[in-house]
């Protein structure tokens, strides 16, 4: 693999998703029942294996320092990851604080651009499984369990699922260009 051009770094604070409608995606992050993420988070799973599986460029970088469809859908498998493990100590300690993840560090060492994309499909898949069945578990008291991410925000069980759907939908966003991913999914 030739070399690419370093990421730029998303440095922004996302937090402000929970609040109001990204004007990107198009997703009212804030405004969706948690007790649905489950659902939306596999159909979106879908989503991205089937970019996986039929993009013919998916390992193409529309331009240098963006990444590409692969890359993305790296990073959308390792936050299906990501997210069931604080979900899992959400659950399981009181007011748990999350180490930082530095995704563009992780993009480098995991060798995001030089995955297999059919490797990378069925991992997503498999990530995406354990999460839905995590949540599936939930009970409705869960929900306003808290935790606190590295630079301080304070999360909800519930706000922490909102956070994770805005995550995946953006970046169905980024790769395909169609705003309103949550429409398209049929959510709307």
């Amino acid at each position: 693999m030739a070399d690419l051009d370093p990421v730029t770094p998303d440095e922004k604070d996302w937090t402000w998703t929970l609040t109001r409608r990204c004007e990107d995606c198009g997703l009212s992050a804030g405004e969706v029942d948690p007790r649905e993420v489950a659902d939306r988070a596999y159909v979106a799973a879908e989503e991205w294996v089937q970019i996986l599986r039929s993009s013919p460029a998916v390992e193409v970088r529309p331009e240098p320092g963006v990444w590409s469809p692969l890359e993305y859908a790296c990073h959308i498998r390792d936050v299906y990851q990501v997210f069931e493990g604080r979900v899992a100590r959400v659950l399981a300690e009181d007011h748990p604080h999350f180490d930082n993840w530095d995704q563009n560090e992780t993009a480098v060492l995991k060798r995001y651009a030089e995955a297999d994309p059919e490797v990378v499909a069925e991992e997503i898949e498999a990530a995406a499984t354990a999460f839905v069945a995590r949540l599936r578990t939930l009970r409705p008291a869960d929900l306003d369990r808290p935790g606190t991410r590295s630079d301080g925000a304070e999360f909800t069980l519930a706000t922490l699922l909102q956070y994770f759907l805005h995550d995946v939908v953006h970046h169905l966003w980024d790769v395909t260009g169609q705003q309103d991913g949550a429409a398209s999914l049929g959510w709307e």
